[in-house]
C-alpha cells in the first residue's frame, strides 16, 4: 500500500471527475424500473401475507429495497447480476448469523465483523452485492424475530426473497426491447 507523501495530493483525490457524469434515463426506463420494483417487492409482500402470517416467519427485509434499485434501476450493473444478487445475500446472511451467534454479547463488534467480513467473502466469491452488507447487518441487530430463526435466516428470507426478485427481474427487464437481463449468470 502506497502512502501519499503530500496532504495536498491526497486531498486532490477527493475532487470529482467531471468526465464521469451520470446520464439521465428516459421516461420509459423509469417506468420499467418502477414496474419491476413494485412487482418484485409486492410479490414478496404478497407471498408473506398469504403464506407466512401466523408462523413467525418473515420474507421481507430492508436490504431487498436496495436490491430492487440495482435489479430494476440499473439491470446492466455487474452488482445486479444473478450470481451477485443471490450469492451476495446468502454469503452475507451466513456471515451475519455466525457473527451474531459468536459475538452477540458485544453487538457493535458483531455488526462491524458481519459487514466487513461479508464484504471480504463477497469479493472472494465474486458475489459482491452492496445490499448484502445490509443483510449481514440485519442479522446482527438483535431483533427477536430474526434471532430466533438462527441459520434459517439464510434460507428465509435471505435466499427465497432474492430468488423472487430475480424471477421478477427476468420477466420485467426483458419485456421492452430496450432492456435485457441478465448480462451474465455466473
Amino acid at each position: 500500500m502506497k502512502i501519499e507523501p503530500n496532504l495536498l495530493d491526497y486531498l486532490r483525490k477527493w475532487r470529482a471527475n467531471p468526465a464521469e457524469v451520470v446520464t439521465r434515463v428516459g421516461h420509459a426506463q423509469i417506468f420499467w424500473s418502477w414496474l419491476g420494483a413494485f412487482t418484485g417487492i409486492g410479490a414478496i409482500a404478497l407471498l408473506e401475507a398469504q403464506y407466512l402470517n401466523g408462523y413467525g416467519l418473515s420474507l421481507m427485509i430492508g436490504s431487498f429495497g436496495a436490491s430492487a434499485v440495482l435489479l430494476y434501476g440499473v439491470p446492466k450493473s455487474p452488482l445486479a447480476q444473478p450470481r451477485n444478487l443471490v450469492g451476495g445475500h446468502i454469503v452475507s446472511a451466513l456471515v451475519g448469523v455466525a457473527c451474531w451467534q459468536l459475538f452477540h454479547a458485544i453487538p457493535g463488534l458483531a455488526q462491524a465483523l458481519a459487514v466487513s467480513t461479508a464484504i471480504v467473502l463477497m469479493h472472494y466469491t465474486r458475489t459482491l452485492h452492496p445490499p448484502g452488507g445490509a443483510t449481514a447487518m440485519i442479522a446482527t441487530l438483535g431483533v427477536p424475530e430474526i434471532q430466533h430463526l438462527g441459520f434459517w435466516f439464510v434460507l428465509m428470507p435471505a435466499t427465497v426473497g432474492p430468488l423472487i426478485l430475480l424471477v421478477v427481474a427476468l420477466v420485467v427487464n426483458n419485456l421492452p426491447r430496450s432492456r435485457r437481463y441478465p448480462e451474465h449468470w455466473w
